[in-house]
Protein backbone atom coordinates (compact mmCIF):
# COMPACT_ATOMS: atom_id res chain seq x y z
CA UNK A 1 0.00 0.00 0.00
CA UNK A 2 2.92 2.32 0.51
CA UNK A 3 6.72 2.46 -0.26
CA UNK A 4 9.96 3.26 1.55
CA UNK A 5 12.50 3.99 -1.13
CA UNK A 6 15.18 5.99 1.46
CA UNK A 7 15.09 3.07 3.72
CA UNK A 8 15.89 0.36 0.92
CA UNK A 9 17.91 2.51 -0.69
CA UNK A 10 20.05 2.65 2.34
CA UNK A 11 19.71 -1.18 3.30
CA UNK A 12 21.17 -2.19 -0.23
CA UNK A 13 23.70 0.47 0.25
CA UNK A 14 24.40 -1.09 3.77
CA UNK A 15 24.66 -4.50 2.30
CA UNK A 16 26.95 -3.36 -0.12
CA UNK A 17 29.34 -1.80 2.19
CA UNK A 18 29.32 -4.86 4.56
CA UNK A 19 30.23 -7.06 1.10
CA UNK A 20 33.09 -4.66 1.05
CA UNK A 21 34.17 -5.31 4.49
CA UNK A 22 33.56 -9.32 3.90
CA UNK A 23 35.97 -8.70 0.79
CA UNK A 24 38.76 -7.11 2.65
CA UNK A 25 38.96 -9.74 5.09
CA UNK A 26 39.23 -12.54 2.88
CA UNK A 27 42.64 -13.44 1.80
CA UNK A 28 43.68 -12.89 -2.22
CA UNK A 29 46.24 -14.97 -4.65
CA UNK A 30 49.27 -12.74 -4.75
CA UNK A 31 48.35 -13.11 -8.71
CA UNK A 32 44.69 -12.10 -8.50
CA UNK A 33 42.06 -13.82 -10.12
CA UNK A 34 38.52 -14.12 -9.99
CA UNK A 35 35.66 -15.07 -7.36
CA UNK A 36 32.25 -15.49 -7.09
CA UNK A 37 29.68 -13.73 -4.29
CA UNK A 38 25.72 -13.73 -3.98
CA UNK A 39 24.95 -10.98 -6.53
CA UNK A 40 22.06 -9.72 -4.11
CA UNK A 41 24.66 -8.45 -2.11
CA UNK A 42 25.36 -5.91 -5.20
CA UNK A 43 22.56 -5.70 -7.11
CA UNK A 44 19.58 -6.89 -4.78
CA UNK A 45 18.79 -10.01 -7.42
CA UNK A 46 18.94 -13.16 -6.95
CA UNK A 47 22.00 -15.60 -8.69
CA UNK A 48 25.74 -15.40 -8.23
CA UNK A 49 27.82 -12.97 -10.40
CA UNK A 50 32.00 -13.22 -10.83
CA UNK A 51 34.51 -10.46 -10.40
CA UNK A 52 37.37 -10.80 -12.28
CA UNK A 53 40.90 -9.76 -11.05
CA UNK A 54 40.16 -9.20 -8.10
CA UNK A 55 42.02 -7.93 -4.96
CA UNK A 56 40.93 -6.58 -1.56
CA UNK A 57 42.00 -2.91 -1.79
CA UNK A 58 39.84 -2.41 -5.20
CA UNK A 59 37.10 -4.33 -3.91
CA UNK A 60 36.71 -2.54 -0.90
CA UNK A 61 37.23 1.14 -2.98
CA UNK A 62 34.35 0.29 -5.78
CA UNK A 63 32.21 -1.36 -3.05
CA UNK A 64 32.03 2.35 -0.94
CA UNK A 65 31.62 3.97 -4.10
CA UNK A 66 28.59 1.92 -4.99
CA UNK A 67 27.13 2.09 -1.70
CA UNK A 68 27.57 5.93 -1.78
CA UNK A 69 25.92 6.03 -5.21
CA UNK A 70 23.21 4.08 -3.91
CA UNK A 71 22.14 5.92 -0.84
CA UNK A 72 23.69 9.50 -0.41
CA UNK A 73 22.91 8.53 3.37
CA UNK A 74 25.48 5.92 3.58
CA UNK A 75 28.58 8.25 3.68
CA UNK A 76 26.90 9.48 6.93
CA UNK A 77 27.53 5.63 8.24
CA UNK A 78 31.08 6.06 7.12
CA UNK A 79 32.00 9.07 8.34
CA UNK A 80 29.32 9.41 11.76
CA UNK A 81 27.77 5.36 12.26
CA UNK A 82 26.33 6.18 15.48
CA UNK A 83 23.92 8.88 14.07
CA UNK A 84 23.70 7.25 10.66
CA UNK A 85 22.20 4.14 12.70
CA UNK A 86 19.65 6.72 15.18
CA UNK A 87 18.79 8.03 11.61
CA UNK A 88 17.26 5.08 9.91
CA UNK A 89 15.74 3.56 13.44
CA UNK A 90 13.22 7.12 13.57
CA UNK A 91 12.75 6.53 9.69
CA UNK A 92 11.98 3.20 10.69
CA UNK A 93 9.67 4.35 13.44
CA UNK A 94 7.77 6.81 10.85
CA UNK A 95 6.06 3.43 9.53
CA UNK A 96 2.32 3.01 11.38
CA UNK A 97 1.59 -0.29 12.24
CA UNK A 98 -1.98 0.84 11.62
CA UNK A 99 -3.62 2.93 9.44
CA UNK A 100 -7.02 4.39 9.72
CA UNK A 101 -9.43 5.04 6.78
CA UNK A 102 -12.84 7.28 6.16
CA UNK A 103 -15.18 6.09 3.75
CA UNK A 104 -18.85 7.66 3.25
CA UNK A 105 -21.59 5.70 1.41
CA UNK A 106 -22.65 7.26 -2.03
CA UNK A 107 -25.31 6.33 -4.51
CA UNK A 108 -25.23 2.87 -5.62
CA UNK A 109 -22.44 1.81 -3.49
CA UNK A 110 -21.97 -1.33 -2.15
CA UNK A 111 -19.84 -2.49 0.90
CA UNK A 112 -17.67 -4.77 -1.24
CA UNK A 113 -16.99 -2.37 -3.56
CA UNK A 114 -16.14 0.48 -0.58
CA UNK A 115 -13.60 -1.69 1.21
CA UNK A 116 -11.69 -2.64 -1.92
CA UNK A 117 -11.50 0.72 -3.29
CA UNK A 118 -9.76 1.31 -0.33
CA UNK A 119 -7.40 -1.28 -0.68
CA UNK A 120 -8.73 -4.14 1.23
CA UNK A 121 -7.81 -7.94 -0.13
CA UNK A 122 -11.15 -9.24 -1.81
CA UNK A 123 -11.13 -12.50 0.32
CA UNK A 124 -10.59 -10.01 3.36
CA UNK A 125 -13.71 -7.92 2.17
CA UNK A 126 -16.02 -10.94 2.00
CA UNK A 127 -15.19 -12.67 5.01
CA UNK A 128 -15.43 -8.91 7.02
CA UNK A 129 -19.10 -8.38 4.83
CA UNK A 130 -20.63 -12.03 6.47
CA UNK A 131 -19.14 -11.51 9.84
CA UNK A 132 -20.47 -7.79 10.26
CA UNK A 133 -24.04 -9.78 9.08
CA UNK A 134 -24.35 -11.40 12.41
CA UNK A 135 -24.48 -7.71 13.89
CA UNK A 136 -25.72 -5.68 10.94
CA UNK A 137 -27.46 -5.91 7.26
CA UNK A 138 -25.19 -4.36 4.97
CA UNK A 139 -28.37 -4.06 3.06
CA UNK A 140 -29.22 -1.49 5.49
CA UNK A 141 -26.32 1.25 4.93
CA UNK A 142 -27.64 4.44 4.63
CA UNK A 143 -26.34 7.06 1.99
CA UNK A 144 -23.79 9.61 3.94
CA UNK A 145 -22.68 6.29 6.22
CA UNK A 146 -19.55 7.05 7.62
CA UNK A 147 -17.59 3.41 8.28
CA UNK A 148 -13.77 3.62 9.83
CA UNK A 149 -11.36 0.95 8.32
CA UNK A 150 -7.98 0.06 10.01
CA UNK A 151 -5.49 -1.45 8.34
CA UNK A 152 -2.28 -3.26 9.92
CA UNK A 153 1.15 -3.44 8.51
CA UNK A 154 2.49 -6.78 7.38
CA UNK A 155 6.19 -6.34 7.09
CA UNK A 156 8.67 -3.60 8.22
CA UNK A 157 9.28 -2.33 4.71
CA UNK A 158 5.77 -0.64 5.05
CA UNK A 159 4.85 -1.54 1.49
CA UNK A 160 1.80 -3.82 2.82
CA UNK A 161 -1.05 -3.68 5.04
CA UNK A 162 -3.95 -5.62 4.86
CA UNK A 163 -7.59 -4.96 6.24
CA UNK A 164 -7.81 -5.59 10.16
CA UNK A 165 -10.94 -3.21 11.55
CA UNK A 166 -13.88 -2.36 10.35
CA UNK A 167 -16.54 -0.33 12.52
CA UNK A 168 -19.55 1.75 11.88
CA UNK A 169 -22.48 3.45 13.91
CA UNK A 170 -26.42 2.64 12.45
CA UNK A 171 -27.42 5.00 15.45
CA UNK A 172 -26.49 7.13 17.88
CA UNK A 173 -26.71 4.40 20.59
CA UNK A 174 -25.48 1.53 18.59
CA UNK A 175 -21.63 0.74 16.79
CA UNK A 176 -20.99 -2.49 15.34
CA UNK A 177 -17.39 -3.60 14.33
CA UNK A 178 -15.82 -6.45 12.92
CA UNK A 179 -11.90 -7.75 13.90
CA UNK A 180 -9.92 -10.02 12.04
CA UNK A 181 -8.80 -13.40 14.41
CA UNK A 182 -6.62 -16.11 13.77
CA UNK A 183 -9.66 -17.42 11.79
CA UNK A 184 -11.01 -14.72 10.18
CA UNK A 185 -12.74 -11.60 11.34
CA UNK A 186 -15.41 -11.39 14.31
CA UNK A 187 -18.17 -9.55 14.67
CA UNK A 188 -19.29 -7.49 17.89
CA UNK A 189 -21.34 -4.60 19.31
CA UNK A 190 -21.50 -1.80 21.50
CA UNK A 191 -24.83 0.05 22.61
CA UNK A 192 -24.00 3.44 24.05
CA UNK A 193 -26.11 4.66 27.27
CA UNK A 194 -27.32 8.28 27.74
CA UNK A 195 -28.93 10.61 30.38
CA UNK A 196 -32.01 11.79 29.61
CA UNK A 197 -33.42 15.31 30.19
CA UNK A 198 -36.62 17.55 28.99
CA UNK A 199 -36.44 20.52 27.02
CA UNK A 200 -39.50 22.87 26.33
CA UNK A 201 -40.17 24.61 22.92
CA UNK A 202 -43.55 26.86 21.85
CA UNK A 203 -44.66 28.58 18.79
CA UNK A 204 -46.72 30.87 17.29
CA UNK A 205 -48.19 29.93 13.72
CA UNK A 206 -48.13 32.83 11.11
CA UNK A 207 -48.65 30.71 7.51
CA UNK A 208 -48.00 27.02 8.08
CA UNK A 209 -47.45 24.62 11.52
CA UNK A 210 -44.61 22.94 9.75
CA UNK A 211 -42.76 26.35 9.07
CA UNK A 212 -43.55 27.41 12.89
CA UNK A 213 -42.17 24.42 14.01
CA UNK A 214 -39.13 24.51 11.90
CA UNK A 215 -38.63 28.41 13.00
CA UNK A 216 -38.87 27.68 16.44
CA UNK A 217 -36.47 25.22 16.36
CA UNK A 218 -38.27 21.58 16.21
CA UNK A 219 -35.83 19.13 14.23
CA UNK A 220 -37.70 16.93 11.24
CA UNK A 221 -38.65 14.13 13.81
CA UNK A 222 -40.01 16.04 16.29
CA UNK A 223 -42.05 17.97 13.97
CA UNK A 224 -43.50 14.57 11.97
CA UNK A 225 -44.27 13.41 15.27
CA UNK A 226 -46.04 15.77 16.69
CA UNK A 227 -47.84 16.57 13.64
CA UNK A 228 -49.04 12.81 13.64
CA UNK A 229 -50.02 13.12 17.24
CA UNK A 230 -52.87 15.95 16.37
CA UNK A 231 -54.28 14.18 12.97
CA UNK A 232 -56.54 12.31 14.61
CA UNK A 233 -58.38 15.55 15.62
CA UNK A 234 -57.34 18.38 13.55
CA UNK A 235 -57.89 19.21 9.74
CA UNK A 236 -54.86 21.25 9.53
CA UNK A 237 -55.86 22.48 5.42
CA UNK A 238 -58.89 24.23 7.43
CA UNK A 239 -58.85 24.72 11.24
CA UNK A 240 -54.82 25.94 11.79
CA UNK A 241 -55.37 30.09 11.35
CA UNK A 242 -52.86 32.67 11.85
CA UNK A 243 -52.00 33.44 15.76
CA UNK A 244 -52.21 29.86 16.56
CA UNK A 245 -50.06 28.31 19.04
CA UNK A 246 -48.23 24.88 19.51
CA UNK A 247 -45.61 23.97 22.63
CA UNK A 248 -43.85 20.77 22.64
CA UNK A 249 -42.51 19.21 25.79
CA UNK A 250 -40.06 16.35 24.67
CA UNK A 251 -36.42 13.69 25.92
CA UNK A 252 -33.09 14.86 24.89
CA UNK A 253 -30.19 12.36 25.28
CA UNK A 254 -27.06 13.94 26.71
CA UNK A 255 -23.75 12.19 26.19
CA UNK A 256 -21.04 12.03 29.00
CA UNK A 257 -20.42 15.40 28.61
CA UNK A 258 -23.81 16.96 28.74
CA UNK A 259 -24.42 17.40 24.91
CA UNK A 260 -27.53 16.74 23.22
CA UNK A 261 -26.98 14.17 20.87
CA UNK A 262 -30.64 12.88 19.67
CA UNK A 263 -34.04 14.21 20.80
CA UNK A 264 -36.86 11.53 22.31
CA UNK A 265 -40.40 10.63 22.61
CA UNK A 266 -42.67 13.77 22.79
CA UNK A 267 -44.25 13.72 26.90
CA UNK A 268 -46.55 16.04 26.59
CA UNK A 269 -47.79 18.58 23.75
CA UNK A 270 -50.52 21.23 23.58
CA UNK A 271 -52.12 23.02 19.98
CA UNK A 272 -54.29 25.98 20.57
CA UNK A 273 -56.49 26.74 17.90
CA UNK A 274 -58.51 29.95 18.24
CA UNK A 275 -58.62 30.19 21.89
CA UNK A 276 -59.03 26.03 21.71
CA UNK A 277 -56.68 24.32 23.27
CA UNK A 278 -55.69 20.59 23.15
CA UNK A 279 -53.69 18.96 25.06
CA UNK A 280 -52.12 15.19 24.97
CA UNK A 281 -50.20 13.58 27.65
CA UNK A 282 -47.78 10.25 27.05
CA UNK A 283 -48.88 7.71 29.36
CA UNK A 284 -48.03 3.88 29.99
CA UNK A 285 -50.94 2.00 31.41
CA UNK A 286 -49.81 -0.01 34.74
CA UNK A 287 -52.58 -2.98 33.73
CA UNK A 288 -49.92 -3.40 30.75
CA UNK A 289 -52.21 -1.95 27.96
CA UNK A 290 -50.51 -0.18 24.98
CA UNK A 291 -48.68 3.22 25.81
CA UNK A 292 -51.06 6.35 24.36
CA UNK A 293 -51.22 9.88 23.98
CA UNK A 294 -54.45 10.42 26.28
CA UNK A 295 -56.46 14.14 27.14
CA UNK A 296 -56.85 15.73 30.29
CA UNK A 297 -60.09 13.58 30.41
CA UNK A 298 -58.08 10.05 29.82
CA UNK A 299 -59.51 9.44 26.40
CA UNK A 300 -56.84 8.13 23.91
CA UNK A 301 -56.50 10.45 21.29
CA UNK A 302 -55.70 8.09 18.50
CA UNK A 303 -58.59 7.07 16.20
CA UNK A 304 -59.21 4.06 14.71
CA UNK A 305 -58.35 5.69 11.28
CA UNK A 306 -56.56 9.27 10.32
CA UNK A 307 -58.16 12.18 8.52
CA UNK A 308 -54.83 12.56 6.36
CA UNK A 309 -53.19 9.75 5.43
CA UNK A 310 -50.14 11.92 4.01
CA UNK A 311 -48.26 14.30 5.94
CA UNK A 312 -47.45 18.41 4.23
CA UNK A 313 -50.04 17.88 1.80
CA UNK A 314 -52.82 20.38 0.69
CA UNK A 315 -56.42 19.92 0.01
CA UNK A 316 -56.97 20.38 -3.78
CA UNK A 317 -60.43 19.24 -3.60
CA UNK A 318 -63.38 18.04 -1.31
CA UNK A 319 -65.95 15.12 -1.15
CA UNK A 320 -69.04 15.88 -3.48
CA UNK A 321 -70.35 16.96 -6.78
CA UNK A 322 -67.46 18.47 -8.99
CA UNK A 323 -66.27 19.08 -12.60
CA UNK A 324 -64.14 16.69 -13.55
CA UNK A 325 -61.01 18.20 -14.54
CA UNK A 326 -60.07 15.57 -17.31
CA UNK A 327 -64.25 14.18 -18.44
CA UNK A 328 -65.78 17.86 -18.68
CA UNK A 329 -68.93 17.43 -16.85
CA UNK A 330 -70.17 16.90 -13.04
CA UNK A 331 -69.56 13.84 -11.21
CA UNK A 332 -69.88 13.12 -7.79
CA UNK A 333 -66.24 13.00 -6.36
CA UNK A 334 -66.40 10.00 -3.58
CA UNK A 335 -63.05 11.34 -1.95
CA UNK A 336 -60.74 13.93 -0.97
CA UNK A 337 -57.95 14.84 -3.01
CA UNK A 338 -54.71 16.27 -1.45
CA UNK A 339 -51.68 17.32 -3.81
CA UNK A 340 -48.53 16.87 -3.30
CA UNK A 341 -44.94 16.36 -4.70
CA UNK A 342 -44.72 13.17 -6.54
CA UNK A 343 -43.25 10.33 -4.14
CA UNK A 344 -44.49 12.12 -1.24
CA UNK A 345 -44.97 8.89 1.27
CA UNK A 346 -48.36 7.80 1.81
CA UNK A 347 -49.82 6.53 5.24
CA UNK A 348 -51.38 3.44 6.43
CA UNK A 349 -54.94 5.65 7.66
CA UNK A 350 -55.41 2.53 10.44
CA UNK A 351 -54.35 -0.81 11.06
CA UNK A 352 -55.97 -3.31 8.91
CA UNK A 353 -55.57 -6.03 5.66
CA UNK A 354 -55.06 -5.40 2.47
CA UNK A 355 -58.08 -6.20 0.05
CA UNK A 356 -56.80 -4.79 -3.13
CA UNK A 357 -53.06 -3.47 -4.57
CA UNK A 358 -51.89 -3.23 -8.14
CA UNK A 359 -54.19 -1.41 -10.98
CA UNK A 360 -57.63 -0.77 -10.83
CA UNK A 361 -58.83 1.18 -14.03
CA UNK A 362 -58.77 5.19 -13.97
CA UNK A 363 -57.80 4.77 -10.30
CA UNK A 364 -54.68 3.83 -11.77
CA UNK A 365 -52.45 2.05 -8.92
CA UNK A 366 -54.88 1.31 -6.26
CA UNK A 367 -54.34 -0.07 -2.45
CA UNK A 368 -58.19 -0.87 -0.30
CA UNK A 369 -57.68 -1.55 3.46
CA UNK A 370 -59.67 -3.25 5.59
CA UNK A 371 -60.46 -2.00 9.08
CA UNK A 372 -62.77 -2.73 11.83
CA UNK A 373 -66.10 -2.13 12.63
CA UNK A 374 -67.56 -2.31 9.06
CA UNK A 375 -64.31 0.64 7.70
CA UNK A 376 -62.52 0.96 4.87
CA UNK A 377 -60.21 3.24 2.93
CA UNK A 378 -58.97 3.26 -0.22
CA UNK A 379 -55.80 4.97 -1.90
CA UNK A 380 -55.54 5.97 -5.54
CA UNK A 381 -53.37 7.85 -8.48
CA UNK A 382 -50.25 6.17 -6.39
CA UNK A 383 -46.82 6.45 -8.38
CA UNK A 384 -45.56 2.96 -6.16
CA UNK A 385 -47.09 0.58 -4.50
CA UNK A 386 -45.16 -1.06 -1.18
CA UNK A 387 -47.70 -3.95 -0.14
CA UNK A 388 -49.85 -6.81 -1.48
CA UNK A 389 -53.38 -8.06 -1.37
CA UNK A 390 -53.81 -10.29 1.84
CA UNK A 391 -50.59 -8.08 4.13
CA UNK A 392 -51.74 -7.39 7.37
CA UNK A 393 -50.48 -3.41 7.90
CA UNK A 394 -49.96 -1.41 11.02
CA UNK A 395 -51.46 2.45 10.86
CA UNK A 396 -48.45 4.65 10.25
CA UNK A 397 -47.18 2.42 7.91
CA UNK A 398 -45.90 3.63 4.39
CA UNK A 399 -47.88 1.57 1.69
CA UNK A 400 -47.07 3.56 -1.45
CA UNK A 401 -45.95 7.34 -2.40
CA UNK A 402 -47.82 10.07 -4.29
CA UNK A 403 -48.06 9.64 -8.26
CA UNK A 404 -50.71 10.46 -11.35
CA UNK A 405 -51.51 7.08 -12.53
CA UNK A 406 -54.76 6.54 -14.59
CA UNK A 407 -57.26 9.50 -15.23
CA UNK A 408 -55.26 12.07 -13.05
CA UNK A 409 -54.25 15.52 -14.16
CA UNK A 410 -51.31 16.24 -12.01
CA UNK A 411 -49.44 14.19 -8.50
CA UNK A 412 -52.02 13.78 -5.93
CA UNK A 413 -53.48 11.64 -3.37
CA UNK A 414 -57.02 10.11 -3.70
CA UNK A 415 -58.98 9.27 -0.47
CA UNK A 416 -61.76 7.37 0.40
CA UNK A 417 -63.24 6.34 3.29
CA UNK A 418 -65.89 3.53 2.81
CA UNK A 419 -68.41 2.44 5.68
CA UNK A 420 -69.95 -0.71 4.86
CA UNK A 421 -68.90 -0.38 1.66
CA UNK A 422 -70.24 3.24 0.55
CA UNK A 423 -68.13 6.16 0.50
CA UNK A 424 -68.38 8.62 3.56
CA UNK A 425 -66.74 12.27 3.51
CA UNK A 426 -63.45 11.04 5.63
CA UNK A 427 -63.74 15.66 6.83
CA UNK A 428 -67.33 14.76 9.11
CA UNK A 429 -67.18 10.68 9.85
CA UNK A 430 -66.88 10.62 13.36
CA UNK A 431 -63.90 7.43 13.54
CA UNK A 432 -63.98 5.43 16.71
CA UNK A 433 -61.80 6.37 19.70
CA UNK A 434 -59.19 4.29 21.50
CA UNK A 435 -59.32 3.66 24.83
CA UNK A 436 -60.46 5.56 28.00
CA UNK A 437 -58.55 5.24 31.20
CA UNK A 438 -60.67 4.45 33.94
CA UNK A 439 -60.99 3.78 37.83
CA UNK A 440 -57.29 3.77 39.43
CA UNK A 441 -55.49 3.72 36.11
CA UNK A 442 -56.97 7.19 35.41
CA UNK A 443 -56.14 8.29 38.82
CA UNK A 444 -52.84 7.21 38.22
CA UNK A 445 -52.48 9.10 34.92
CA UNK A 446 -54.15 12.38 36.98
CA UNK A 447 -51.04 12.49 39.12
CA UNK A 448 -48.28 11.97 36.54
CA UNK A 449 -50.10 14.85 34.50
CA UNK A 450 -49.50 17.15 37.71
CA UNK A 451 -45.65 15.90 38.15
CA UNK A 452 -45.51 16.74 34.42
CA UNK A 453 -47.52 20.29 34.57
CA UNK A 454 -44.60 21.44 37.23
CA UNK A 455 -41.58 20.04 35.14
CA UNK A 456 -42.76 21.77 32.08
CA UNK A 457 -43.63 25.26 34.06
CA UNK A 458 -40.36 25.00 35.94
CA UNK A 459 -38.31 24.35 32.26
CA UNK A 460 -36.87 27.28 30.44
CA UNK A 461 -37.27 27.52 26.76
CA UNK A 462 -34.80 25.74 24.18
CA UNK A 463 -33.62 26.81 20.94
CA UNK A 464 -33.05 23.50 19.30
CA UNK A 465 -30.39 23.45 16.10
CA UNK A 466 -32.40 21.21 14.30
CA UNK A 467 -30.38 17.67 15.18
CA UNK A 468 -32.05 14.54 14.09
Amino acid sequence: MRSRPRLNLALLAAGTLATALLLQAMPASKSGGNIEIPSSSIAGSPGWVQIPNWTPSVAVEQAVQDAVRLAPALENFVTQPESWWASLRDEAELIPSKILKKVAVGPGDTLMQLLTDAGAEPQDSHQAIQALGQKFNPRKLKIGQEITLTFERLDESGDNYRLFEMALAPTVEREVSVVRNDVGFRASETIREFNISHARVTGEITDSLYNAGVEAGLNSSLLAEFIKLFSFDVDFQREIQPGDSFEVFFERHLDEQGRAVKTGRIAAASLTLSGRELRYYYYRPNDGGDADYFTLRGQSVKKALLRTPIDGARLTSGFGKRMHPILGFSLMHKGVDFGAVAGTPIQAAGEGLVEVAGWNGGYGNYVRLRHGNGYATAYAHMTRVNVKSGQRVRQGQIIGTVGSTGRSTGPHLHYEVLLQGKQVNPMNVRFPSGRKLEGGEYERFRRQVERLDGEIRATPLLALLNRD
